[in-house]
C-alpha cells in the first residue's frame, strides 16, 4: 500500500483503477476497507483513492507532536489531495464523519464536487448514538483501550443498538471490524491520536461548517439511509436544501454505513454524479 508524508505524519492509501478521480473518506475506528465493495465497483472506470485516516483504525501513528483535531483532520484531507496532485474535478465522497463539510467550508477551492453520505451534521455532533460513548471513553485514563477490549468478542459487536450494530441496517463483516479494532488494542500511539481528536471536538463546529455551506459553489450530492439510527435522515434533507443545487438520494434498507449496507447503489450514485 502506498504512503504519503504530510505535515502531521504518514498516511497510507489505496489507489486503484483509471479514469476520473474519486476520493473515498471513512469515519472513526474504520479504515479504507469499509469502501472495499464500492471501490472495486468504481475502479472499473474511475481512479479510486481510499486513504486510511488517523481515526483509530490506522496502523502508522501520527507524529507525537501532531496537533490533531477534527479541524486539522479536515485540513489534512485537503493536504492529502494536494500532495497527490488530485485534479480540481475530483469527487470527494465521505461517509460517517463530517470532515468534508469542514474542508468545503474552509477550502472551497479544493473541493469542487462532493458526496456527503450519511455523515455527522448540524447539532448531531458527536453523534448522540455511539459518538458520545467514545468521547466519554477518551476522557478517562485507558478508556479507549478498555472500549476496544470490550468489543473484542465478536458477538458483542452485534448487540442491537450498540457498537457497530447501530450503524448498519444489516451487519458489518467481522473480518472488517477485527482489522479496525486491532490498532486500538495493540498500539498506544494510535490510541493517543484518537484521544487527541476526540478531546479537541467542539460541539458547535458542524453547525459552523453548515453555516458556510450555503456559499458552496461546487456541485454536491447528499446520500442518506432511510433507516439511519445514528445520523438523522432529516439532516440529509436539510443539507440538500442548504447547499445550492445539491441533489438528494435516500436509500432503503440502509443505515449510517452506506458502503456496507448499499455498496452497489452508492457506487452507482457516485458514478452517475461524476459523469454529469
Amino acid at each position: 500500500m502506498p504512503t504519503v508524508e504530510l505535515s502531521l505524519g504518514t498516511i497510507a492509501y489505496e489507489d486503484t483503477g483509471t479514469g476520473p478521480t474519486v476520493l473515498l473518506l471513512h469515519g472513526l475506528v474504520q479504515s479504507a476497507t469499509v469502501w472495499r465493495e464500492v471501490a472495486a465497483d468504481l475502479a472499473a472506470d474511475h481512479r479510486v483513492i481510499a486513504p486510511t485516516l488517523p481515526y483509530g483504525g490506522h496502523t502508522v501513528p501520527l507524529r507525537s507532536d501532531a496537533d490533531f483535531s477534527p479541524r486539522t483532520a479536515a485540513l489534512l484531507i485537503g493536504e492529502f489531495a494536494d500532495a497527490l496532485g488530485l485534479p480540481d474535478d475530483t469527487v470527494f465522497v465521505e461517509n460517517d464523519a463530517g470532515r468534508l463539510q469542514q474542508l468545503a467550508a474552509e477550502r472551497p477551492d479544493r473541493v469542487g464536487r462532493m458526496v456527503i453520505a450519511g455523515c455527522e451534521a448540524f447539532d448531531n455532533y458527536p453523534p448522540k448514538s455511539g459518538g458520545t460513548m467514545m468521547a466519554a471513553a477518551a476522557n478517562l485514563p485507558g478508556g479507549l483501550y478498555a472500549l476496544a477490549l470490550a468489543l473484542t468478542p465478536r458477538p458483542l459487536r452485534r448487540i442491537p443498538g450498540t457498537g457497530f450494530a447501530v450503524m448498519t441496517a444489516k451487519s458489518v463483516p467481522h473480518e472488517l471490524t477485527d482489522g479496525w479494532l486491532e490498532p486500538l488494542r495493540s498500539d498506544r500511539a494510535v490510541r493517543a491520536d484518537l484521544v487527541k481528536y476526540l478531546r479537541a471536538t467542539r460541539r458547535t463546529e458542524m453547525l459552523e461548517a453548515a453555516g458556510r455551506l450555503a456559499d458552496f459553489r461546487g456541485r454536491a450530492l447528499v446520500v442518506w439511509g432511510r433507516q439511519d439510527r445514528m445520523m438523522p435522515p432529516e439532516h440529509g434533507r436539510r443539507l440538500a436544501e442548504l447547499i445550492p443545487g445539491a441533489e438528494l438520494l435516500e436509500l432503503d434498507d440502509c443505515g449510517t454505513l452506506i458502503p456496507i449496507d448499499q455498496p452497489k447503489a452508492l457506487a452507482e450514485a457516485v458514478r452517475s454524479f461524476a459523469s454529469r
